[in-house]
């Protein structure tokens, strides 16, 4: 797999129940999709809420997805939420269909992104293609496609690809369902040109004008999944296995992780790398917490210009926290990137428990 110019580990980014999640607001995601167009390099947006936390508790491939984007966007007042329990910094909800509505308001010549619609039903896309450049607002539409209800590989054909390619977009925007869109974007990764692509979901719908979005207080309140019901009756079934699943890990995961003792506030921590012929060696002794992420991620940034796997030594580790969960999740991402793996080593009783009740117990499987 190829490179790419992105720093991961300059992100602002936690661990949220097995998945990562940027702490970003929209001013800095906007300039950081500028500077992506700017860079023509390949910059995946997914955009987590519950449906997305739930398919990633029951699938290891749609997890896969999250973990090897390049920006995660909290998009679901739920996770807000739980995030505000465990202490996690994400107080801006980042829906897609805002972050659209922003990417439409922009009036700025030098922001103005060439998009292309991929999906919907029907004939949406161009519909809403025509719409926007009628408008001329801040997406200019350089081209559709609606590729019907294909599997993956039919809906990733040389022609499909070439089609979206020739239209020289900055922002690929693709409106299948969260799990076709988000295996589609994985699976062609590294074909496709546009560098800025994200699934939309039903984002085609409330800009075709085909489905009302919900009033903002709904949306500011958590009580969207309503609205979408009164406009969508069959979602109900969709809502309710979610709610059930989310009620699950909230009372086996985030209560427990929120009634933890937390450690002195003044607690310390100490790195320290060593290298051999076959792995790097970074062992974290003390409390890995948000307040020490800086130091470790420099230590994590040498050990990676070894192009060694790394082997992380928690023997000595008295916490570890969301944003050094969200540190792991990146040097993993730039690992995989290279063929190579990380691997724990020292993992007692308290701290696998850490593990399981993040849900990040998946980070265990090649531990040492």
């Amino acid at each position: 797999m190829e490179p790419d110019a992105h720093d991961d580990l300059a992100r602002d980014v936690y661990g949220l129940l097995g998945v990562p999640v940027d702490a970003i607001d929209f001013p800095a995601l906007l300039d950081g999709m500028g500077a992506a167009a700017g860079m023509g390099s390949p910059f995946l947006i997914s955009t987590p809420n519950v449906n997305f936390l739930v398919k990633s508790q029951e699938s290891s491939d749609f997890r896969e997805t999250l973990l090897l984007s390049d920006l995660c966007l909290v998009d679901g007042m739920p996770l807000i939420w739980i995030a505000k329990m465990l202490g996690i910094p994400i107080h801006e909800r980042v829906a897609g269909s805002d972050l659209f509505e922003r990417l439409k308001r922009a009036n700025e010549p030098e922001r103005r992104l060439r998009v292309f619609l991929l999906g919907g039903a029907e004939d949406l896309v161009a519909r809403v293609g025509a719409k926007l450049n009628a408008e001329k607002c801040g997406l200019q539409c350089v081209g559709v496609l609606n590729p019907g209800f294909g599997t993956i590989d039919e809906m990733s054909t040389p022609e499909i690809i070439n089609t979206i390619n020739a239209s020289e977009a900055d922002l690929l925007a693709v409106f299948f369902g969260a799990e076709k869109a988000q295996a589609w974007l994985i699976r062609n990764h590294w074909h496709l040109r546009a560098p800025i692509r994200a699934q939309f979901g039903a984002t085609i719908n409330f800009e075709a004008g085909t489905v009302r979005r919900a009033p903002p207080l709904l949306r500011s309140t958590g009580f969207e999944w309503l609205w979408r019901i009164k406009e969508e009756p069959y979602l109900w079934r969709r809502y309710w296995n979610d709610g059930l699943t989310l009620l699950r890990l909230f009372v086996t995961c985030v209560l427990p992780m929120s009634l933890r003792a937390k450690g002195p506030e003044k607690a310390t921590l100490s790195v320290e790398a060593s290298e051999d012929d076959l792995s790097v060696r970074i062992s974290l002794m003390g409390a890995a917490v948000a307040a020490h992420a800086d130091g470790a991620v420099a230590h994590f940034r040498t050990a990676l210009k070894a192009r060694k796997p790394v082997v992380i030594d928690l023997s000595q580790a008295q916490m570890i926290d969301a944003r050094f969960f969200g540190v792991f999740l990146m040097v993993r991402k730039n690992l995989a990137r290279r063929g190579l793996s990380l691997r724990f080593t020292g993992v007692s009783s308290s701290t696998r428990r850490t593990f399981r009740l993040n849900r990040f117990e998946f980070l265990l499987s090649h531990e040492v």
